[in-house]
C-alpha cells in the first residue's frame, strides 16, 4: 500500500477527528498565525461529552472557545505564553498558566513531565514524497509531535512550505481534515511618535554586521526603519517579522557574518501578512527550527554581536523587569526573552536590550518604578540587564550598582515622575542626598549632537554630557596632568568631588550645555574631552571653556567642539560666546586665532579673553587687542 493510499484513508470530518480525544488527555494546539482553527471549534463543541482534557499551547490568534464560561469541568487550558484569547480565562481561574522559558517547553514535553496525548496542527500538503511541512510555525511542535499518541491534521493548500526541521511525514498523522482557508496574520499598525523614538535609539546600538533578535510589538516594528543603511546584518531570532523581511528584500539583512547557519535566517515562527508568508514559502535563505535550538543560550552565544530587543511592562530602580504580569494579572508570559538576554550577553561584543515605553495609559502610568507592583513577578533578574532603552535614552546598567543603576534609570524616566523616583531612592538610601540630576533635562536631550565622528586615527562618540557620566567626569579629571589643571580651571586644583561632578554633569541643555567626547574600550569608554558653556543672561552671551586629554590633542577634537557648542547655541536663541585663556595656554589660544576670533588681553587680569557674536561675520585675520582699547560687549 502506498503512502498516498494510507493518507487518503485517514482522511475525516472535523467532528470526527475531534471525537478520537478521550477524557483526561492533554491536547497539544498548534501556535500563534498556524492554529488548526476548525479542529479546535470541533474539539471545543464536545464539551458536553468530555471531562479534564487539558489544553496546552503557545499564544494563538484564532477562537479558544474551550476557555469559555461552563466548560470548566471539560477542558483546563494550560498556557506557556497567555494571549488575548485566554487572557480572562486564566485571570478569572480558568485557566492556567506555566511560566517556563521557551527554549525549556520541549524538554518538559520529552521529560514526560508535560506528555502530549494528542497533537492538533496545521500542515502543507504532502509533497511527492509524502512529506507535509508545519510551515510558519516549529516553535514546540516538533517536541509535541514527537510524543503525541494521536496526531489530528488540518492539511492546508495555504499553509508554505518552509525549510529547516519543519517536516512531518503524512504517515505520521493519524487523522487529518482538508481545509482551504487563508492563514490568520498578523497585521501592524503604523508604529506612534514613541516607538519610533525609542527605536532611533536603539538602531544607534546596531553595528553593521549584528545579528538581531526583535520580539514582538511596536518598538521592533519601528526600529526596522532605522535599519535601512546597515550593511550584513545577521537574524537569529524566535520570531520573523514582517519587518524583517523588508531588510531581507532591501539587502540590509545578508547573514554573511553568522556562525551559526551562515548565509541563513534562522528562525522558529513568523506571524504577519500573506505577503511575508510567501516570503517564506519554499524559501531556502529563511530556515526554521524548533525553540530549543533556536532560542538555546549556547547556541545564540556562537553568533558574534548578537542584539537582542525584548519589551517590558515594567522596570525598578535596581533594574528587575517584569513582562509577563502586572501585579496579580498575568498578561504574557516569559517566553524567549531571558534565553535570549542571556545568549546575547555571552555572544562576543553582544547587546542585551530592554525596550519601553517610560509611561503607559497615555503618560498616565510610569512603567520606570520605584519597585514592582505588588505581586508582580521578575522574568529578566538584575543581574541579566545590561541595557534598558526608553524614548528619553539608553541606560546601561550591567556591572553597575544600585546608586548607578538607579541614576541611569531615572534619567530615562518620563520627566514628570524623576522628582518622585528620586525622592524615594534618597530616603531608602539607593543614592546619596544631594543628587543633582533634577536638574537634568532629558526631555530637552539635543539628539542631534549625538554622533560618532572621526578624528585621525580614533573613532569616537560625541554626545551632550549627562547626569549618568559624573563617573566619567571625575575619572577624567584625576587623568589631567597638573599643567592641564592648571590652565582649565586657573588654579592648582587636585580633587573633583561628587557634587561638583554632579553638577558640572546635570546641565540643562539650553542655558548650561556641555559636549562630550568618548573612547570606546571594549563595551565601556573613557571620557577624552569636554567643551561646555554657561549663559550669563544680562548679556545673553555665554561663557565656554574646552579640555582635551593630553593623548588626544591636535586631532581637530578642540575645533570640531567648539562649532557644534556654537551651532547648538545660536539655535537656542544665544548670542554669542566668551572665554578667558590664561597666557600659558598657547594651544587654546592658538584654536582661536585659527578660527579667527577676537583675542583680547586683560591687562589687569593677566588673561586672554576672547568674545564673539554669533551675528558679527568672521574678520580674515586673527585680531590681537589690548583691553584698554576694548570697549564693553552691551547685552542685545
Amino acid at each position: 500500500m502506498s503512502w498516498r493510499t494510507r493518507f487518503e484513508s485517514k482522511k475525516t470530518t472535523a467532528t470526527e477527528a475531534a471525537g478520537r480525544v478521550r477524557s483526561g488527555q492533554r491536547v497539544f494546539v498548534g501556535s500563534g498565525c498556524a492554529q488548526p482553527r476548525t479542529l479546535v471549534g470541533a474539539l471545543a463543541e464536545r464539551g458536553v461529552e468530555l471531562r479534564d482534557v487539558e489544553v496546552v499551547h503557545l499564544l494563538t490568534l484564532g477562537h479558544a472557545d474551550y476557555c469559555r464560561p461552563g466548560l470548566e469541568d471539560s477542558f483546563r487550558h494550560n498556557a506557556f505564553f497567555i494571549g488575548a484569547n485566554t487572557r480572562q480565562a486564566v485571570n478569572e481561574g480558568r485557566a492556567d498558566y506555566t511560566p517556563i522559558f521557551l527554549s525549556e517547553i520541549p524538554g518538559l514535553m520529552r521529560s514526560g513531565r508535560r506528555r502530549v496525548d494528542v497533537a492538533c496542527l496545521s500542515l502543507s500538503p504532502p509533497d511527492r514524497h509524502g512529506w507535509c511541512s508545519m510551515g510558519i510555525h516549529v516553535d514546540i511542535q516538533t517536541a509535541a509531535l514527537e510524543g503525541a499518541k494521536l496526531v489530528l491534521a488540518e492539511i492546508n493548500p495555504h499553509m508554505p512550505r518552509t525549510h529547516g526541521d519543519t517536516l512531518v511525514h503524512a504517515d505520521r498523522v493519524d487523522g487529518w481534515i482538508p481545509e482551504d482557508k487563508e492563514l490568520l496574520t498578523l497585521d501592524d499598525e503604523p508604529p506612534a511618535d514613541v516607538a519610533i523614538r525609542i527605536g532611533g535609539q536603539v538602531a544607534r546600538l546596531i553595528d553593521n554586521g549584528s545579528c538581531l533578535q526583535l520580539g514582538i510589538g511596536a518598538i521592533p516594528n519601528a526600529l526596522l526603519g532605522f535599519l535601512e543603511d546597515k550593511r550584513d546584518l545577521g537574524v537569529h531570532t524566535e520570531m520573523f517579522s514582517d519587518g524583517i523581511l523588508s531588510l531581507c528584500e532591501g539587502g540590509v539583512v545578508t547573514n554573511k557574518k553568522k556562525s551559526v547557519m551562515a548565509g541563513k535566517t534562522v528562525t522558529s515562527f513568523c506571524m504577519g501578512s500573506k505577503a511575508l508568508y510567501d516570503f517564506v514559502d519554499d524559501n531556502p535563505s529563511i530556515s526554521f527550527h524548533p525553540s530549543d535550538f533556536v532560542n538555546d543560550p549556547r547556541v545564540i552565544s556562537q553568533n558574534d554581536r548578537v542584539v537582542a530587543i525584548n519589551s517590558a511592562l515594567q522596570v525598578d530602580l535596581t533594574g528587575q523587569v517584569a513582562a509577563d504580569s502586572v501585579g496579580y494579572q498575568f498578561y504574557s508570559g516569559i517566553g524567549g526573552q531571558v534565553d535570549f538576554i542571556r545568549g546575547a550577553a555571552m555572544s562576543r561584543g553582544g547587546k542585551p536590550i530592554i525596550a519601553l515605553p517610560s509611561t503607559a495609559k497615555d503618560g498616565a502610568i510610569s512603567r520606570i518604578v520605584p519597585h514592582l507592583d505588588e505581586g508582580t513577578g521578575v522574568v529578566t533578574s538584575r543581574g541579566d540587564v545590561h541595557y534598558v532603552v526608553t524614548e528619553y535614552g539608553v541606560a546601561y546598567l550591567h556591572g553597575k550598582n544600585i546608586r548607578e543603576r538607579a541614576i541611569a534609570l531615572i534619567n530615562i524616566a518620563h520627566p514628570d515622575v524623576r522628582a518622585d523616583l528620586l525622592s524615594f531612592v534618597s530616603k531608602r538610601h539607593y543614592v546619596r542626598e544631594d543628587e543633582a540630576i533634577l536638574k537634568q533635562s532629558m526631555d530637552r536631550y539635543p539628539q542631534e549632537l549625538d554622533e560618532w565622528v572621526e578624528f585621525g586615527p580614533h573613532r569616537l562618540r560625541v554626545r551632550p554630557l549627562r547626569g549618568t557620566d559624573e563617573r566619567h567626569l571625575q575619572e577624567f579629571f584625576y587623568s589631567h596632568r597638573p599643567d592641564t589643571v592648571y590652565t582649565r580651571y586657573f588654579n592648582t586644583k587636585t580633587a573633583m568631588g561628587h557634587r561638583e561632578a554632579a553638577e558640572l554633569c546635570c546641565v540643562d541643555y539650553e542655558r548650561r550645555m556641555a559636549l562630550a567626547v568618548f573612547e570606546s574600550i571594549g563595551l565601556g569608554r573613557r571620557l577624552v574631552a569636554v567643551a561646555r558653556y554657561e549663559l550669563n543672561p544680562r548679556t545673553n552671551i555665554a561663557e565656554t571653556a574646552v579640555v582635551v586629554h593630553e593623548e588626544f590633542r591636535r586631532l581637530g577634537i578642540a575645533s570640531h567642539l567648539q562649532r557644534r557648542l556654537a551651532q547648538h547655541a545660536k539655535r537656542v536663541g544665544i548670542a554669542g560666546f566668551t572665554s578667558e585663556i590664561m597666557p600659558e595656554n598657547t594651544a587654546m589660544l592658538g584654536l582661536h586665532r585659527r578660527l579667527k576670533h577676537r583675542v583680547v588681553f586683560d591687562r589687569e587680569e593677566g588673561v586672554y579673553r576672547v568674545t564673539r557674536r554669533f551675528d558679527e561675520a568672521s574678520t580674515k585675520r586673527p585680531v590681537d587687542v589690548d583691553s584698554s582699547d576694548e570697549p564693553r560687549l552691551d547685552a542685545p
